[in-house]
């Protein structure tokens, strides 16, 4: 029997530790761990936004991720045409996409030519749109400041205003 080849596919903005999680997790579950990373074209199709992070820097910041073999650029959403690509035998998603009708359909879909889907944990207290928010927050609360004053740790207040 060869080696058994993963597939983690993402976004991987705004690199956290659910994404550290995921990738640790799959690691454990295959031989070979390749890393699926949206383009920038896909992100802005699928998100209506782009990245924060560029594809080259999301790339090398995987590429240094001990758990990653090799990455991928996904320029398409369908998982079923990247594994006629890439050929995994098992695709890793957090757990917050079990049950959805996507995740169902591709549970399918992959059951036909034998790659497992394997759901792990998704770590709720954080995720890249906490992150996003929390970014807009502050360049709200940047573009706010009068010239010469600097943003303080004082907390904002549910109308935008500070302590």
């Amino acid at each position: 029997m060869g080696e058994r080849v993963g597939y983690a596919p993402g976004v991987f903005d705004l690199f956290h530790v659910g994404h550290l999680n995921i990738l640790r997790r799959a690691r454990a579950h295959c031989d070979h761990l390749i890393a699926g990373v949206c383009s920038d074209d896909l992100v802005l199709q699928l998100k209506g936004r782009p990245p924060v992070v560029p594809l080259s820097e999301r790339l090398e910041i995987l590429r240094s991720v001990r758990y990653v073999d090799e990455t991928f650029v996904a320029t398409v959403n369908d998982k079923v045409e990247i594994w006629k690509e890439v050929r995994f035998d098992v695709i890793f998603k957090g757990d917050d996409w079990l049950g959805t009708d996507l995740w169902t359909h591709l549970e399918n879909e992959f059951a036909k030519v034998g790659v497992e889907v394997v759901y792990f944990p998704y770590t709720a207290h954080t995720s890249s749109t906490l992150l996003r928010h929390a970014l807009d927050v502050l360049t709200v609360r940047t573009a706010s400041l009068a010239p010469g004053e600097r943003l303080t740790e004082q907390p904002l207040l549910s109308d935008g205003r500070r302590a």
